[in-house]
């Protein structure tokens, strides 16, 4: 900052007014003209570090999660960053990998970096438990939520999820759905399993137990479970699989005993994995989880905190959309 006074002939206090845009000091346009030429000749940036610390504001938000590498990674990342940006707000990202003594130094990192709040994604649904650092600034949880209760989130709607898969399948005539669970216990399987089964009673359709099998968000256990369910005396005409990955190995089922997607028997998964879905053939009708949506949902309710203002819930549910494709 020395460089550019002497450069453009003025105070470094002068220079600082005219670097933090104050525009209630009496600086003639000529001058801040000559600063900014100064600094441009000189290739000067300011210290961010030194800046958060005067205005007690960075201007970033971190986010931390499993996910950098995952499938739905690039959609966390883009809400959260289109919104971000939009609030005049950037986005620091650093890996947590399910790896406690990885995810305390992250949190402690981005901190040391003076980020004004935190987002802390998972690859899947469910209950977390932050280090204590979580607590020295604003956090927002996506995809996951709080073990204690301590902490606002926003997560996919899985019951609704579940009740829309199932209800595409009822509007295409089905009657006997068969339901390709994931591991029991986990908020997707519960709330996915409570959507079908609201769905049935809507429509007036018994929930049969023996249609309902464990899929384990796998090809091969999706394809175990497809084949026990199609080799029933009166085997179902339709399947609503827990997630893409288990409609895979559904597919390969129906297809070796000669049956035709949706001719034969109709398919839905859930997730949208693109990789997947899109390249299914026939391709995968599904429901999405809504992880754009939630990225920026996140950065939304991440404002509103380190704005002192209240949130009107601790949890906000996101719709998740039913991706209409050819298998059903």
């Amino acid at each position: 900052m020395s460089d550019v006074a002497t450069r453009a002939g003025v105070s470094r206090t002068t220079v600082s007014f005219v670097l933090n845009g104050r525009a209630d000091a009496a600086i003639p346009e000529e001058t801040r003209a000559r600063i900014r030429a100064a600094i441009a000749e000189l290739g000067y940036r300011p210290n961010a570090g030194a800046r958060a610390l005067a205005a007690k504001r960075s201007e970033w938000y971190g986010l931390i999660t499993e996910i950098v590498t995952a499938p739905f990674a690039v959609d966390v990342i883009k809400g959260a960053q289109d919104r971000a940006w939009a609030d005049g707000k950037f986005l620091l990202i650093t890996a947590g990998d399910s790896d406690p003594a990885m995810e305390a130094a992250a949190f402690d990192k981005l901190l040391e970096q003076r980020a004004e709040g935190l987002l802390y994604a998972t690859t899947w649904h469910r209950a977390v438990t932050l280090p204590p650092a979580a607590r020295e600034v604003p956090v927002v949880l996506v995809n996951c939520f709080d073990a204690r209760g301590a902490l606002p989130s926003v997560v996919p709607d899985e019951v609704a999820g579940g009740r829309t898969a199932t209800r595409r399948l009822i509007e295409a005539g089905h009657r006997r759905i068969g339901f390709i669970n994931l591991d029991a216990g986990i908020p997707a399987a519960v709330g996915r399993r409570q959507g079908y089964e609201q769905a049935l009673r809507e429509a007036g359709l018994p929930i049969d137990e023996g249609l309902i099998a464990p899929g384990h968000a796998t090809a091969d256990a999706g394809y175990a479970a497809a084949r026990a369910l199609l080799d029933r005396s009166d085997r179902p005409t339709a399947l609503f699989c827990g997630n893409d990955r288990t409609a895979m190995g559904a597919y390969d089922a129906i297809k070796e005993r000669g049956l035709r997607i949706p001719d034969d028997i109709a398919v839905i998964g859930f997730d949208n994995q693109e990789l997947i879905a899109a390249y299914l053939r026939p391709g995968l009708t599904t429901v999405a989880l809504p992880f754009e949506v939630m990225g920026a949902k996140g950065v939304d309710m991440l404002g509103a905190l380190t704005a002192g203002e209240p949130l009107d819930t601790t949890q906000v549910t996101v719709d998740c959309p039913l991706i209409e494709r050819s298998s059903v």
